[in-house]
């Protein structure tokens, strides 16, 4: 692989995307707080940043108002508790589109409804109202002729998804396919609109920080990851996340409906277990995320298509529940000083640069265990999970040995890794070659569920686990 001059490439990369269409950067505003500044002053904000789209979780008419004029694009929101009214009543819908849409639409401009937030995973059961509501805000926009300028979608979560990893492997949930997933995309395909996607690389690499580079997670130099499905090459986990959205589309015959990503971000700050919560790791991940979407096309499955990024958040709430993370993704403070230093141009880019610092959270490889005097850094190895049904580990042991590729011979009668011979012991032994052939990538050491890594050498019998390749 060749390496080019970094400050080099991104200024000739600049000076190309100074005279064409990249992506965009959008801001979320939420307003669970107490102490956040006036709407009109949020408005002059977003606009001495150079940030022109935002997306707000309600229709409040003070920030509606102090919208209006200023060139900043907004998304508004039907919220979950009125899918019901809006799908059973078209009456409220044309109702609800009147007092929060046309009275405020083109001097604030409108460009999209949220109907809902991540629908599927709300405790009130409002998954089946979703599409409806959907046609219903959509045939009541047409009536005022907003149809072609406001596009209506609803905001999923990666969990959505059944699978995600590889990416080429990306699939909905079976439950969802029917049901919500087809009339929804048959919907935004046949008004020409779009998939709205939260995608949180921070709540992947916190729960497996042992096996995600920090640095993949964050868009620095990385080796990066082969998907095994179709040869792609990934250097970053959130081009990885959005491909299996747009896998996961293709394979219901989707390929031609776009995704914008609503919600993303990185908490500055967070409990002792959440891992990677930094302000250095969210300043990294927000910099060089903007850099990526304003410089770098699209994703390895549809590289020419530019992505609509929307940062999450624009402040810190204080007011919201749950672990520390949830009340520090903000960008800037409530008295409107940064959090931390990044741009949200592509003039603002020509002086930005990522630090990394020495202490940054990464844990990957670093489990100790202990009592044992012995060091094993940088090494970590595959094995079964003991607790699974049988059937699973033998269909993830045919697997291994043959089209996954691993080296079984070691385990077959007579050899060194025969004893014990033990369905836990073989399928460990044959994970493990699995894995380290292939670089102890994110991912090899899964098997439906069926394998975990550790970071000592796997002990059975007189056998030796290998650690590469």
């Amino acid at each position: 692989m060749e390496y080019f001059n970094v400050p080099l490439l991104l200024l000739l990369i600049l000076s190309i995307f100074s005279h064409s269409d990249g992506g965009s950067i959008g801001v979320n505003y939420g307003r669970i707080a107490d102490n956040l500044p006036s709407a009109s002053k949020v408005a002059e904000l977003l606009k001495s940043q150079g940030l022109d789209r935002v997306k707000v979780y309600d229709t409040d008419p003070a920030v509606l108002k102090a919208l209006a004029g200023s060139g900043v694009k907004v998304t508004v929101d039907l919220p979950n508790e009125l899918l019901f009214s809006a799908a059973r009543r078209p009456s409220f819908a044309h109702s609800w589109v009147q007092r929060n849409v046309a009275a405020y639409h083109p001097a604030t401009q409108i460009e999209a409804i949220a109907v809902g937030n991540e629908v599927f995973v709300d405790p009130h059961n409002t998954t089946r109202f979703l599409v409806p509501a959907m046609k219903n805000i959509h045939s009541a926009l047409e009536k005022y002729n907003f149809h072609d300028d406001i596009k209506v979608s609803s905001p999923i979560a990666l969990s959505a998804l059944q699978n995600s990893y590889p990416s080429s492997a990306g699939s909905f949930r079976p439950d969802l396919i029917e049901p919500v997933f087809k009339p929804m995309l048959d919907f935004l395909r046949q008004t020409g609109s779009y998939l709205m996607v939260n995608a949180y690389p921070f709540f992947a690499y916190e729960s497996n920080s042992d096996v995600i580079s920090l640095d993949y997670a964050l868009f620095r130099e990385n080796p990066g990851v082969v998907d095994a499905g179709n040869g792609n090459h990934y250097f970053s986990l959130f081009d990885a996340q959005i491909d299996a959205v747009f896998a996961a589309m293709s394979a219901i015959k989707y390929d031609d409906v776009s995704i914008v990503v609503t919600e993303t971000g990185w908490p500055s700050k967070g409990d002792p277990n959440e891992i990677g919560a930094s302000v250095e790791n969210a300043a990294a991940y927000n910099g060089n995320l903007v850099k990526r979407i304003l410089t770098g096309g699209g994703t390895p499955l549809r590289p020419k298509e530019n992505l609509t990024v929307y940062l999450f958040a624009l402040f810190n709430e204080d007011k919201k529940v749950g672990p520390t993370s949830e009340r520090n993704y903000g960008l800037f403070y409530p008295n409107e000083d940064k959090v931390y230093d990044v741009p949200f141009t592509v003039e603002g880019l020509k002086h930005y640069h990522d630090n990394p610092t020495p202490v940054t959270g990464d844990r990957r490889n670093s489990k100790g265990t202990s009592g044992n005097s012995h060091s094993y850094s940088g090494q970590t190895w595959c094995v079964a999970n003991g607790d699974e049904e049988r059937e699973k580990l033998q269909v993830a042991l045919d697997f291994a040995c043959g089209e996954g590729g691993a080296d079984c011979r070691p385990i077959q009668p007579g050899s060194t890794c025969y004893d014990p011979n033990t369905l836990e012991a073989h399928a460990s032994f044959a994970f493990n070659s699995y894995y380290q052939k292939k670089g102890r990538a994110i991912g090899t050491c899964y098997f439906g569920g069926a394998a975990y890594v550790v970071s000592i050498p796997p002990k059975y019998g007189k056998c030796e686990f290998p650690t590469g390749y």
